[in-house]
């Protein structure tokens, strides 16, 4: 005797509604685990995280209502130098959509963090969004001689 299994599948708009065994919502936060070129622009974590604090001098090219000092050689951006910080440049919503007000006259210490670095993670991490991960190309091992067809 001998049992025979079948197998449906479900369009993947229906596994979702009914639990299947594909998971949009996992697959969409692996999917958005990689560093993209956009990334800073739907999350704005380290805006909201760290005081963003510079050389004074840098501050002088910025808009006088947006800089606070902090020592007599350091200067950071208001809204980043409390215990809840969120610098007053950034519009939106943590997360979602983001954007710096001032991003060509940012700071260096903006300029510093990059999406998927340490900062960056943890950053995001405070703000329960995962983390950002590389991913190292995979490269052909067996195309030795072979000429690429595109």
């Amino acid at each position: 005797m001998f049992l025979v299994a079948k197998i449906y599948f479900k369009p993947l708009s229906l596994q979702q509604n009914e639990g299947g065994f594909f998971d949009h919502e996992n697959f969409k936060n692996m999917l958005s685990q990689i560093p993209a070129q956009d990334s800073c622009l739907s999350c704005g974590a380290c805006c909201a995280f760290f005081r963003v604090s510079f050389y004074w001098a840098e501050g002088e090219a910025m808009p006088e209502d947006v800089v606070e000092p902090l020592t007599a050689v350091y200067s950071c951006m208001k809204g980043t130098n409390q215990k809840d910080p969120r610098c007053v440049m950034l519009s939106g919503e943590i997360g979602q959509q983001v954007s710096c007000t001032m991003y060509e006259q940012r700071s260096s210490s903006c300029k510093e963090v990059q999406a998927g670095d340490a900062q960056c993670n943890k950053a995001r991490s405070a703000h329960g969004l995962i983390p950002l991960i590389e991913i190292e190309p995979v490269l052909p091992s067996n195309d030795d001689g072979y000429d690429q067809v595109c």
